[in-house]
């Protein structure tokens, strides 16, 4: 087995708009439209909320879901999650937000309160990660943790501080619980800082860099706002920092099944794809009224 995973491609994550919100994709990117069982992430943010507004006027308003899981990781301010599961808790810096939309839900996301009266900068990242066939139709659940929820590992060096979310960095394991083996680990690296990380074989990963400039593996660097794909097979990922970075490592068990995809649904079928727009339409995800 190789020391080092193979790179297979660093790419650039362009500018996109979600419902009138800009930000930064990088999957799905050209010929990759998605890295099994990864389907989407858009880093949205840094952005100064100037203060003095109402919640209503900032995130994304009340809409469905289907057929996966939508994760949120918090790197600035807040996001308030509210479902039609009666669901209402808000996640702060350095936490996560997983939901498992399975046979449907309705749900919001909203900057806290105190962050629009008050004003303070806003930036997460969301991934969409696939449920199996099997899976499409289990009962939603929302996991919702803080900063000081989620374990922590340093760097023999001290110079880089890794929290695990889900799966497991050696003899740490993360707090969510996933339908199916995914790894995924936020980090932050001080100038100079370096880690090496176990990836299980077989498991697609890649690296998002939030900002900041790293060596990986020894020979490719790579630089903010990218994303580094490797080989599903291999070694380990070595990240060595070239000034201060914030870097998103995900790893997951690929399904292989046909993906079908419509707006907020992902099915294995299109009649599956219509029955979720039917379903939604009638009620049957559940309402959401917001109370502000």
């Amino acid at each position: 087995m190789p020391e080092y995973r193979d790179i297979l491609a660093v790419v650039r994550a362009l500018p996109a708009e979600v419902d009138g919100i800009s930000v930064r994709q990088p999957l799905p990117r050209g010929g990759m439209s998605y890295l099994d069982p990864f389907l989407l992430l858009h880093h949205m943010g840094p952005i100064h909320l100037p203060g003095g507004d109402r919640p209503q006027e900032y995130g994304f308003v009340p809409h469905p879901h289907r057929g996966f899981e939508a994760v949120t990781f918090v790197y600035r301010g807040g996001v308030h999650h509210r479902d039609s599961r009666g669901n209402d808790h808000v996640v702060h810096a350095g936490g996560v937000q997983w939901l498992t939309a399975g046979r449907g839900i309705i749900h919001s996301e909203r900057p806290p309160r105190e962050l629009v009266e008050n004003g303070g900068d806003q930036e997460i990242i969301q991934l969409w990660v696939n449920l199996p066939a099997r899976d499409k139709w289990v009962q939603p659940r929302y996991q919702g943790f803080d900063a000081g929820d989620i374990p922590r590992v340093t760097s023999d060096d001290g110079r880089v501080i890794v929290r695990v979310m889900a799966g497991a960095l050696g003899d740490v394991t993360g707090p969510v619980a996933t339908r199916t083996p995914v790894l995924a680990l936020s980090a932050e690296f001080r100038d100079g800082g370096h880690h090496r990380f176990q990836v299980p074989s077989g498991h697609n990963a890649f690296v998002y860099l939030l900002d900041g400039r790293c060596l990986i593996n020894e020979h490719e660097e790579a630089a903010g706002e990218h994303l580094v794909r490797f080989a599903a097979q291999g070694g380990d990922i070595l990240i060595e920092a070239r000034e201060n970075t914030r870097a998103l490592l995900m790893a997951g068990e690929p399904l292989n099944e046909h993906v079908v995809r419509s707006g907020p649904y992902v099915m294995n079928s299109e009649t599956e794809i219509l029955e979720a727009v039917r379903d939604a339409q009638m009620g049957r995800m559940g309402v959401l009224i917001e109370t502000f």
